[in-house]
């Protein structure tokens, strides 16, 4: 089936909405299993919610291109940040972009004890140097959309001895990303995902990276349902030792809205998103209007636009206001027309 076709079965926004980058829309099928499994527990026949959470694991190991056993499951982007910035020895240095997001990079500033240095994104790679133990940094950066360059901050940091912590939140789901060429890769499935919030994933080394599991509950054991009391005998094995107790109706919900962004496929979604943002990128030249530079990017940024928000959201458009600029996002809900009615409005003043 088409990639519009499909969208159009399972998408119904009653806005123009590009904004993608802040929340994504849930797909029907998501919907569907989380009232089915809300009704089930309301009438005291819970549904396995567990076994949803696993096939979520699995569908996101396949996107982003990892065994399953290197994924963990959890909930948000700031703790799985914590816990590597946690794990790491007094001392360490950690490098990171500027105006970052702030769940990547605040749990590093809260250690008092590590030596924070932050550099622009342009030159992340560059400001790799001996004795660096940590670079961190979004793949595609929340406020403007620019893409960090992977391929060189991944050379920069193997060539002086330090591990990566890659935050895919902005990427997975439409950007091509491989997570095993990373020590650690984080993301929230809110957004590009469309799954329901409450879900996010951690990916780690088959050698679990170091990191310490200090937040271990019950579903971190080898076997949760024996590690209910007491000290955990035996955690999980693999990276199932990192996960969070899940938010399990989410969860729910989740296991569909990846399965349809595997049915769909990176690539499709890609060529799709970007053709889009591309659209808006030249419509607004005529316009006078000149993005941020982020070639090849879902998000598109314009400066000195942002107060307009709350105006176009009163004409049925969606879109943030980030710094001043106003940030557009392009999904797979997304159509030519969406972009030509934005440009429309744009035009009007």
């Amino acid at each position: 089936m088409e990639l519009d076709s499909l969208a159009r079965g399972e998408f119904a926004p009653q806005t123009t909405y590009l904004n993608t980058a802040s929340t994504g829309l849930l797909p029907a099928r998501a919907v569907t299993a989380m009232s089915e499994a809300l009704a089930a527990s309301a009438a005291g026949r819970p549904t396995d919610m567990f076994a949803d959470v696993e096939a979520s694991r699995a569908a996101y190991a396949r996107i982003v291109g990892v065994p399953v056993r290197r994924v963990a499951a959890g909930a948000s982007v700031a703790v799985y940040a914590g816990l590597v910035a946690a794990s790491l020895p007094e001392g360490a240095e950690v490098l990171l972009a500027e105006a970052d997001f702030s769940s990547v990079v605040n749990p590093f500033h809260m250690r008092q004890d590590l030596k924070v240095r932050t550099t622009p994104l342009e030159r992340l790679a560059e400001a790799v140097r001996p004795g660096t133990a940590l670079v961190a940094v979004s793949a595609v950066q929340s406020a403007d959309g620019r893409i960090a360059d992977l391929g060189a901050i991944r050379e920069a940091a193997r060539a002086h001895g330090a591990r990566t912590l890659i935050d895919m939140s902005q990427g997975a789901g439409w950007y091509p990303l491989d997570a095993g060429a990373y020590d650690y890769t984080v993301a929230v499935g809110f957004k590009w995902l469309t799954t329901p919030r409450g879900v996010a994933f951690l990916t780690v080394p088959d050698d679990l990276g170091g990191l310490n599991p200090i937040f271990a509950g019950w579903v971190a054991g080898e076997k949760p349902w024996d590690s209910c009391y007491g000290p955990i005998e035996e955690l999980a094995h693999c990276a199932r030792r990192f996960d969070e107790s899940p938010a399990l109706f989410s969860y729910t919900g989740a296991r569909h809205s990846l399965a349809l962004v595997e049915e769909l496929g990176i690539e499709r979604i890609h060529a799709h998103n970007t053709a889009l943002a591309d659209r808006f990128r030249a419509g607004l030249a005529p316009l006078g209007h000149e993005p941020v530079a982020a070639p090849g990017s879902a998000i598109v940024s314009v400066p000195g636009l942002g107060h307009r928000q709350e105006e176009l959201s009163g004409a049925g458009v969606e879109l943030s206001d980030r710094a001043g600029n106003m940030r557009a996002s392009f999904h797979l809900y997304t159509a030519a027309e969406d972009v030509d009615r934005l440009l429309e409005l744009l035009a009007a003043r």
